[in-house]
């Protein structure tokens, strides 16, 4: 009888791509991928994360820039101070001269609401501005409100009326003059300083938002407004001649601080200053640069709307050959421009605060 040869068996060994280590890596990268894209599909936070990562690192840029370019002023900075009872991120700053201090003075008061798309940006971003402006004979104030999509409208509303009450009540501990405040802002600072100053001077609006507006008419003696918007249909139909980036940054905006991604045209509408403005208005100082979209499509509009009811009006524009063309915020940027944008403001609080 014959032995069956003793041959040993080889195995071959799969490619990488083809081994079950492989798969599972692969499914766990879709699984992912997935994940990630019904993230930003159902929920705003994914997006808002990105916006907001992308406008604190241009604030951050901003400020060390400002840094950089302004000396220190005699002024003093009362930081944090708590506006809101129960409330985290209701703290404002305030930016007195120290002269005021010294000589019990009572300046005009400048609130200033930042920018940052109602998702981004913080009180502190700009101090150095804040700074420069309190050094020429005003007290600033600095207001902080909860970002979205954290919170959503109205809620930054009623927290930057309750700053306005605070300030009224504690103007004296501050070198303060409450009869003679100027709301302010940038980009989204912008709308929300409008929208403010549109409750405080239309009580049907201020009824229809659910506000009773802290400041009165006669207490307002300006508002300045720097790159805003005051038509949010404007976000929800931006020009299609943009970069498709500037339309998702503006969904995920709007999905963020209206709570809802539906397009709610009655909210959008009950947002926007622009339709809610009357002669009863403040003068008006507004500027947006040659190089930012918003000039043309929400700036130099709302400007016409306030002229058309008789408001007065400031505007600093510039022409579209104007270089170097001007960003969107340009006035933080202390070149001849930014300075130009500055001393005009700083005449303007002079001629509105006597």
């Amino acid at each position: 009888m014959s032995k069956r040869p003793n041959v040993q068996a080889k195995t071959q060994k799969l490619p990488f791509y083809k081994s079950k280590k492989f798969l599972w890596i692969t499914g766990v990268v879709v699984a992912l991928v997935v994940t990630i894209l019904l993230a930003f599909r159902f929920s705003p936070w994914p997006g808002a994360l990105v916006v907001r990562y992308v406008f604190n690192k241009g604030g951050h840029q901003t400020l060390v820039a400002m840094e950089q370019a302004l000396p220190n002023y005699p002024v003093t900075v009362l930081r944090d101070r708590q506006y809101r009872a129960n409330d985290a991120d209701a703290k404002l700053d305030v930016y007195v001269p120290d002269s005021a201090l010294k000589q019990h003075k009572s300046l005009p008061i400048v609130i200033w609401t930042h920018g940052g798309a109602w998702l981004s940006g913080d009180k502190a971003d700009d101090g150095p501005y804040f700074e420069r402006l309190a050094n020429e004979g005003f007290v600033v104030v600095a207001v902080n409100y909860t970002l979205a999509p954290g919170k959503t409208y109205p809620t930054a509303v009623k927290q930057l009326n309750d700053a306005h009450q605070y300030v009224i009540d504690n103007a004296a501990n501050f070198a303060g003059n409450s009869q003679k405040i100027i709301l302010a802002g940038d980009s989204a600072g912008a709308q929300l300083s409008a929208q403010m100053a549109a409750l405080a001077t239309t009580p049907g609006y201020a009824k229809e938002v659910g506000v009773s507006p802290a400041l009165k008419p006669g207490q307002l003696a300006g508002v300045i407004l720097f790159c805003g918007i005051y038509k949010m249909e404007g976000l929800a139909h931006p020009d299609p001649t943009l970069p498709k980036i500037v339309g998702w940054g503006n969904d995920v905006a709007l999905w963020s601080y209206t709570g809802s991604r539906t397009k709610n045209m009655p909210l959008l509408k009950q947002m926007s200053p622009y339709y809610h403005v009357t002669a009863n208005f403040p003068s008006t100082f507004i500027s947006g640069g040659n190089g930012d979209a918003l000039t043309d499509a929400q700036s130099k509009p709302f400007a016409g709307k306030l002229q058309s009811l008789g408001v007065d009006v400031t505007t600093l524009f510039f022409t579209k050959a104007h270089q170097p063309s001007l960003p969107h915020e340009y006035q933080f940027t202390f070149n001849r421009d930014g300075n130009t944008a500055f001393d005009q403001t700083v005449q303007f609080l002079l001629a509105k605060s006597q």
